[in-house]
């Protein structure tokens, strides 16, 4: 194979490549705290991550595919810390524990999250990303509310119609709390808990 072949190039420079990304994404981050979505431009991401325009084009085609990969990131973060969730076999500490992780992906990238949720209707990329991950929690708070012993099914009083409901609670009560402070986050984590170990049957 040729050496001036696109693929081959790509490998060759992954690891400068994943270090410049990272520099990327970590800047939009950054950004969206400092100027907001609508204000940064791809200019300003350019310059704080220390490359040309003509360099961030070749990782990302827009500040919209630079914004869609840094949500990208973070909720996969979110999926690696609910995943224990599914995991865990004693439903209380399965509760305790997501809630836990919630808090600290919250904490840590609420401005992330938010953006994710204000854009998921305008931006279809960013709303299938969030969608998707929405319905892996779903089904790791379906799986603890059945190890409880709810009833399996779609029907109002069954587990993933119930997981359904408490998947979009927790999403609306963490991005307003996490506009406030940490302390909000974690007085909202104790009252999603709260709700879902009522609804999981395991407190009255």
């Amino acid at each position: 194979m040729p050496s001036h072949h696109p693929a081959h190039s790509r490998r060759a420079t992954e690891r400068k490549g994943d270090v410049r990304e990272r520099a990327i994404l970590d800047t939009c981050e950054a950004l969206l705290a400092q100027k907001g979505y609508d204000a940064m431009t791809v200019g300003d991401i350019a310059q704080g991550a220390g490359i040309t325009r003509g360099a961030l084009y070749f990782y990302f085609g827009s500040k919209q595919e630079v914004v869609t990969a840094l949500v990208a990131r973070t909720v996969e973060h979110l999926w690696e810390r609910s995943r224990a969730t599914a995991q865990t076999d004693e439903p209380r500490q399965a509760i305790a524990a997501a809630m836990r992780r919630t808090v600290e992906l919250w904490d840590e990238h609420g401005l992330v999250m938010r953006t994710a949720i204000d854009l998921s209707l305008t931006v279809p990329e960013i709303g299938e990303l969030w969608s998707h991950t929405a319905d892996l929690f779903i089904t790791a708070i379906t799986v603890v509310l059945e190890r409880a012993g709810i009833q399996a099914g779609n029907e109002p009083q069954q587990a993933s119609a119930m997981a359904r409901a408490l998947c979009w609670m927790i999403e609306r009560t963490f991005y307003h709390a996490s506009q406030e402070s940490c302390g909000e986050l974690q007085k909202a984590s104790s009252t999603c808990e709260h709700i879902w170990l009522i609804s999981a049957g395991l407190i009255t």
